[in-house]
C-alpha cells in the first residue's frame, strides 16, 4: 500500500453545526492523519478556482454561493491509499445513499450540503492543497 495524500474541506454546512471535532475523529479513527488543518473563510474568488471544473455545470452558482456561505476546515490528510480511503470513507454525495457509519450519513443534511469534500484523484489532490496550504504547513 502506498502512502498517500489528499485534501478535505469540512464545509460550511458542517462548521455550523459544530462538527469538526466529531469528523476529524471519524477520519482519525479511520486510520488517516491530520497533517495540515485551518479553518478559513473561502472568498468567492478562491470557491470560483476550486470549483472551476464544474464553471459550466448548472450547479455551479450554487455551489460557490455555499462554500462561501460561512466558515470551512481545509485539510491535508496522510494515509494509506489516502484518496481512495478518504473518499470510501465520505460516502456517496447523496447521504441517502451513503452506506452506514460514513460521514455523510452521519452528519449530512442533503445532497447540496453534504458536510466534505475530498479529492478524487491523485493530481487533483496535489492542486487543491497547493490551493491553501504552503509546503511548510504541512506537517507529517
Amino acid at each position: 500500500m502506498a502512502i498517500e495524500r489528499t485534501f478535505s474541506i469540512i464545509k460550511p454546512d458542517a462548521t455550523a453545526r459544530d462538527l469538526t471535532g466529531a469528523i476529524n475523529a471519524t477520519i482519525e479513527t479511520a486510520g488517516l492523519r491530520i497533517v495540515a488543518q485551518k479553518r478559513v473563510r473561502m472568498t468567492r474568488e478562491q470557491a470560483e478556482t476550486f470549483y472551476a471544473v464544474h464553471r459550466q455545470r448548472p450547479f455551479f452558482g450554487e455551489l460557490v454561493a455555499t462554500m462561501t456561505s460561512g466558515p470551512v476546515v481545509v485539510q491535508v490528510l496522510e494515509g494509506n491509499n489516502a484518496i481512495a480511503a478518504y473518499r470510501d470513507l465520505m460516502g456517496a454525495t447523496d447521504p441517502a445513499k451513503a452506506a452506514p457509519g460514513t460521514i455523510r450519513k452521519l452528519y449530512a443534511k442533503s445532497i447540496g450540503e453534504n458536510s466534505v469534500h475530498g479529492s478524487d484523484a491523485a493530481d487533483t489532490a496535489v492542486q487543491e492543497i497547493a490551493q491553501f496550504f504552503s509546503g511548510n504547513e504541512i506537517v507529517g
